[in-house]
C-alpha cells in the first residue's frame, strides 16, 4: 500500500470518472440480471416438509408467516456440531435489522439448518440475533435443496453443490432459496444461489470491497480463515 500511486486532484477526479461510466455500466447489467432473475421459471414444491420452530412443529407454508416470498437462508449447522459456521454466522450478522424492512415488501425471511432447535436457540442467544430460525432434523429439505450431503454421496462424487456434482467439500454447505406462495396456498421454488451467489447478502463484505485493501484475503490459506464468531475477535 505505501507504493499506491498518488497523483493531483484533476487526475484523480479524470480517473475517477472512467471508473464511475463503469460502475453505471455494472448497476445497469445488475438491474438486467435482476430482472432476469425474477424472469426465471418455478417448480411445485408438493413434498410435506415439517420443521420444528419456535412454535413447535411448522410446514413450510408456516414459515411464509401470512406473506406470499420466503428467504431461506441456509445456515451450516451439522446435527453434531456444538457451534454454528462461523461465515454463515459473519453472514448472519447481516440480517436481524434488514428483516423488519423485508416484511414491508412481503417478504419473511429466516435460517434454516439440520441442527436440532434447543442447538440453534442457544447457539442464537449466544450471537444475540433475533431472526426466526428452525430446524429441519428428521427432514429431507436440506438434501433437497443441496446444501447437506451424505457421506455415501461424498465419496462417490454425486453430491451437488452449486449446480456442480463433486463439487460439495462437506456434509454441510451453505446457499439461500427463495420462495413464492400463491392465492390458493401452492408453493413454488423460484431461485436458489449458493457458494459467492451468497456475496450479495453480506454486506460487510460490499463496505471492505470499497476500501483501499479490499477484502484482503490473497495468500490466507482460504477465502474466510480470518472470519470468526463476532465474540470471538481478538481486540
Amino acid at each position: 500500500m505505501d507504493t499506491h500511486k498518488v497523483v493531483s486532484q484533476e487526475e484523480w477526479i479524470h480517473a475517477r470518472k472512467e471508473l464511475l461510466a463503469k460502475e453505471k455500466e455494472f448497476t445497469r447489467l445488475r438491474d438486467e440480471l435482476n430482472r432476469q432473475r425474477r424472469e426465471l421459471p418455478w417448480e411445485k414444491v408438493d413434498k410435506p416438509y415439517v420443521f420444528d420452530g419456535p412454535r413447535g412443529k411448522e410446514t413450510l407454508a408456516d414459515l411464509f408467516d401470512g406473506r406470499s416470498q420466503l428467504l431461506v437462508y441456509h445456515f451450516m449447522f451439522h446435527p453434531d456440531w456444538t457451534d454454528g459456521c462461523k461465515s454463515c454466522s459473519f453472514w448472519a450478522d447481516n440480517f436481524n435489522n434488514a428483516i423488519v424492512h423485508l416484511n414491508q415488501r412481503d417478504v419473511t425471511m429466516l435460517a434454516i439448518s439440520r441442527a436440532p432447535l434447543p442447538r440453534l436457540e442457544a447457539f442464537k442467544k449466544r450471537m444475540g440475533w433475533s431472526f426466526k430460525w428452525v430446524s429441519s432434523f428428521g427432514n429431507e429439505f436440506n438434501q433437497d435443496y443441496h446444501v447437506s450431503f451424505t457421506p455415501e454421496k461424498l465419496k462417490d462424487g454425486t453430491a451437488d453443490y452449486n449446480y456442480t456434482p463433486g463439487k460439495a467439500f462437506g456434509e454441510e454447505s451453505a446457499g439461500l432459496s427463495v420462495f413464492y406462495k400463491d392465492a390458493q396456498g401452492a408453493i413454488f421454488h423460484t431461485y436458489s444461489c449458493y457458494a459467492r451467489g451468497l456475496d450479495m447478502l453480506n454486506g460487510a463484505y460490499h463496505h471492505l470491497d470499497l476500501v483501499p485493501k479490499g477484502r484482503d484475503e490473497a495468500g490466507l490459506t482460504y477465502s474466510q480463515a480470518w472470519v470468526r464468531h463476532h465474540d470471538r475477535y481478538e481486540g
